[in-house]
């Protein structure tokens, strides 16, 4: 029998030790606890502009490290993907597959834009030495970094990206997994279900003891 060729990447199992749907569900809470606190950071910095705010000296140029506009755009994501990440918690735990989705489409966007940075220094490896020269002056490490040879400095980064993309793309593949899982486990109720209420027992015609002739049989009966 002819299978998918994606079917060899199927697995119930995450993380050597765990289930997919199990996985699912510390990744969504672990991706909750964290936009929670970025959330948290960002309405202290509008509640208490002063405290987080940096100054064009202390940034080492012209511009302003984040404002109004840009602090309101980055706490309604943080609130977005708090939506997202709670309905994939609760997908997987109710085993609702619909629920996975956005989600798991968060993390192909995430895993594009990563890919991205990677082919944009590997095609313009001099991007990375003007973005240290932007830097702030009291930015740590920062004249350790320019001091690296930039081949190396860009292998190392290349090197970090790919690690980073590797683990991304075996997350989206545990989500995947446990989308297919659970979206196969609930078409094989469905189907358990209809088969199950599609079986009729015909009853052959019987003898009324009392009038002794034969009648009809009753209605076919459907099991349960």
């Amino acid at each position: 029998m002819l299978s998918s060729p994606w079917a060899r990447f199927y697995s119930n199992s995450c993380c050597l030790c765990c289930h997919v749907r199990t996985g699912t569900i510390i990744l969504g809470i672990w991706y909750l606890i964290i936009n929670s606190v970025v959330l948290l950071i960002l309405l202290s910095a509008l509640t208490d502009p002063d405290q987080y705010h940096l100054t064009s000296a202390e940034l080492g140029g012209d511009f302003e490290f984040m404002d109004d506009a840009n602090m309101c755009i980055a706490t309604a994501i943080s609130l977005l993907m708090i939506l997202i990440c709670a309905m994939a918690t609760y997908g997987a735990y109710k085993q609702h597959a619909a629920w996975i989705i956005p989600f798991f489409c968060y993390q192909i966007f995430d895993f594009a834009l990563n890919t991205l940075v990677a082919i944009s220094v590997l095609v313009y490896p001099s991007t990375i030495q003007d973005y240290l020269r932007q830097l702030p002056n009291n930015f740590p490490y920062k004249e350790e970094i320019m001091s690296v040879n930039p081949t190396c400095l860009v292998v190392i980064i290349l090197l970090f990206i790919s690690i980073i993309l590797a683990f991304k793309g075996y997350l989206i593949s545990c989500v995947w997994n446990c989308y297919r899982y659970i979206n196969g486990r609930n078409n094989s109720d469905v189907l358990v279900y209809i088969t199950t209420n599609d079986t009729a027992v015909l009853l052959p015609p019987y003898d009324d003891p009392v009038n002794g002739a034969a009648k009809d049989p009753p209605p076919p009966y459907v099991s349960a």
